[in-house]
């Protein structure tokens, strides 16, 4: 018996590389898959294999996000997994040089699909009375990545999103984290970059052990994580450290957690 058996699972960005992987560990375990990329071939054909349903759609775009999920629910009866996992690089370092078109791109897919996606699951996990958001962030989320700085700021913001919904979201049963991989063999990491960490002899990871960290996190219970994964290291979650706090009395560092409970 899988760990998510009687589940359904929607992934984004699954026609390859990490949200593929994914997809395969989650059907492995039993569950049942709603597909959702914009390329419409290599989509249909991940669905095909895994006996999926297939949506194309341009997460980017609220009204076809919300749509996906709409459809998921409809055909599927309802969504346990959320993992939204679509994005991509534009490899520009040089800030002096980015375009106006790169940016919004850039911000199309990394954030404002997460944020669509977000909140379509959430609506979807109320309905269904609890489930498990994964976001795909990146080593880039938690550190300076000079390689690709608007990459970067779009992860940190996965992470700032995610760290902040998820303790309001602990009561209703839905737990929220992010992936955080180092580098991985996908198409987001072109092929002059293999061949320098190749020469080098850097490790990259294979999709499927993003897949298998992904699922572990879904079925973990955790809740508000950044879990690093690295070459020839079990997934771990990132520990953030408190920020200073006010001075007077009773001065100190401001826990990581300080907001994690409801608003007043």
């Amino acid at each position: 018996m899988g760990a998510l058996d009687g589940k359904v699972a929607l992934v984004t960005g699954a026609a390859s590389g990490i949200g593929r992987a994914t997809a395969e560990r989650f059907a492995s375990d039993g569950a049942r898959l709603c597909i959702v990329d914009l390329t419409d071939d290599a989509g249909r054909e991940v669905a095909e294999a895994l006996g999926g349903l297939f949506v194309r759609a341009d997460v980017g775009d609220a009204a076809q996000n919300d749509a996906a999920f709409e459809k998921c629910e409809a055909e599927l009866g309802g969504i346990d997994v959320a993992f939204l996992n679509a994005g991509i690089a534009i490899g520009q370092g040089d800030i002096g040089e980015l375009s106006d078109d790169d940016y919004e791109r850039i911000l199309r897919v990394n954030l404002n699909a997460v944020v669509y996606g977000v909140r379509a699951a959430v609506r979807a996990m109320r309905r269904r009375g609890g489930g498990a958001i994964v976001a795909t962030s990146s080593l880039a989320g938690l550190i300076p990545f000079p390689p690709d700085p608007v990459y970067a700021l779009t992860k940190h913001g996965v992470v700032g999103l995610i760290r902040s919904i998820a303790g309001p979201l602990r009561a209703e049963g839905i737990t929220a984290n992010t992936v955080n991989p180092g580098f991985t063999d996908t198409n987001i990491l072109p092929p002059e970059a293999k061949e320098m960490l190749a020469v080098t002899d850097f490790p990259i990871m294979p999709a499927s052990r993003i897949g298998d960290a992904v699922l572990a996190i879904v079925t973990g219970g955790e809740t508000g994580r950044c879990w690093v994964c690295q070459p020839g290291r079990e997934p771990e979650a990132y520990d953030f450290h408190g920020v200073p706090g006010p001075r007077g009395e009773g001065e100190g560092a401001l826990p990581p957690d300080i907001w994690e409970g409801e608003w007043p």
